[in-house]
């Protein structure tokens, strides 16, 4: 793994991997600035600031900054989750630094003109209003608000419409002044890349901020907590979390296997008792998801009004009977399926850069493939019955949406769980 990492004087972070036999590079800035650094009246904001991002600096207007990169061939993006927010590019490596200098130039100097930020706004409250009407995107924010309520991370990335009708240019600029500094930003870069012509340049654009004083975000508690709406809709949305390891526990890659067997794949437990089996449902899943400090294992189905309960309580059937009797083939198969997953996922340089970035802002360090593949394979069959032992008796939170009258509520399943 050809991984090279520098530290400016200002703590401004770079890090590089080469990939031989490759025309193209992945490069670009992931700043700690995400969901779970709003205060409750920013709710939003780190999400309308990426959107702005792409409205004009002091250089260049919207459209020479999309015009710049596609007359080049390359394409460039940007996105807020609840612990980072990154904008990135892909082109040819001759145009490396013409990507570089267009990203420092969004991060650094976006002008917030009024009238970008009326259009955005608009552009805005329309995403939000289609999340509102895409069920299986909006049953994930009201799981996260049960989850981790009146906090940070339970909040929305998006933001309520009330919030984002009122933000103005004070306010995205304030969020950039707390949050924007040196040492919370990250360039990631991938491909045909040069890392000491990266790093001059990376001197020259960024070396002059001032580190700045930000606080740490407001520590993570997983609560127990449901949130139901009843809706004429064709079908139940069903979404059950259950507390797990964050990114920094011992036991991650422990997580990402038992929810790979639990329900990852037509091969895993959910599909096949839930699916194949009994027929309560089209779509069923389990995944491990994970953030610094905390960790949620989340189960989704859709399925009809007179299936929802059976689905529930087979659901956390099933849970508890993992916790028994998870095999050594099962496990097998999912250290497997997680393992070859990540290595296909990072055949591409926006993969590896993607990659890079996370685990600097994860560990301050980019473990070697070697070493990830050795901790994925140390996970035994008895450490996953022990996790989902773990899973089954701790704090869980529920999101139903649609006709859901029947289904049972969370004490409901709680007491399933423990019985």
């Amino acid at each position: 793994m050809n991984v090279r990492q520098d530290t400016l004087a200002n703590g401004f972070t770079v890090v590089t991997e080469r990939m031989e036999g490759l025309q193209s590079a992945s490069i670009g800035i992931w700043v700690a600035a995400g969901g779970r650094h709003e205060r409750l009246d920013q709710n939003g904001i780190a999400h309308f600031l990426e959107h702005m991002a792409f409205k004009g600096t002091k250089r260049r207007s919207a459209l020479q900054i999309a015009e710049e990169i596609e007359d080049v061939g390359g394409f460039i993006n940007a996105y807020t989750s609840r612990e980072l927010t990154a904008y990135y590019a892909r082109v040819l490596q001759a145009d490396v630094p013409l990507a570089m200098d267009v990203i420092a130039d969004i991060v650094l100097n976006p002008v917030f003109d009024p009238g970008e930020i009326e259009v955005e706004r608009g552009v805005i409250l329309q995403e939000i209003g289609q999340s509102m009407d895409t069920p299986d995107d909006v049953i994930f924010d009201w799981l996260q608000e049960a989850a981790y309520p009146d906090q940070p991370l339970g909040r929305t990335i998006l933001g309520p419409s009330e919030r984002v009708s009122a933000f103005g240019r004070e306010d995205l600029a304030g969020f950039v002044g707390e949050h924007y500094s040196p040492e919370r930003m990250i360039l990631a870069a991938a491909g045909a890349v040069d890392h000491d012509a990266i790093v001059k340049e990376a001197e020259t654009l960024f070396a002059h901020l001032p580190r700045g004083a930000a606080e740490a975000p407001e520590h993570a508690r997983f609560r127990s907590g449901e949130r139901r709406a009843i809706k004429g809709l064709e079908q139940v949305h069903f979404a059950l979390a259950l507390e797990s390891p964050g990114y920094r526990d011992d036991d991650i890659y422990t997580a990402q296997i038992f929810a790979t067997a639990f329900g990852g794949g037509m091969s895993s437990r959910l599909f096949q008792e839930a699916r194949e089996k009994r027929g309560l449902c089209y779509t069923i899943y389990a995944q491990a998801g994970a953030y610094a400090d905390t960790g949620m294992t989340t189960i989704y189905a859709g399925t009809g009004a007179e299936e929802i309960a059976g689905l529930a309580e087979l659901t956390v059937d099933e849970l508890k009977r993992a916790a028994d009797d998870m095999s050594e083939a099962e496990v097998a198969r999912a250290r497997a399926q997680l393992k070859a997953g990540m290595l296909m996922g990072l055949e591409s340089p926006s993969s590896r850069a993607e990659r890079l970035a996370r685990m600097m802002a994860i560990w301050g360090r980019v473990p070697g493939l070697e070493e990830t593949v050795a901790r994925i394979e140390e996970v035994t069959p008895a450490r996953v019955r022990a996790l989902a032992g773990s899973l089954a008796g701790g704090e869980c939170a529920l999101a139903l949406y649609g006709p859901a009258q029947g289904a049972p509520d969370l004490a409901a399943l709680r007491d399933r769980l423990v019985a």
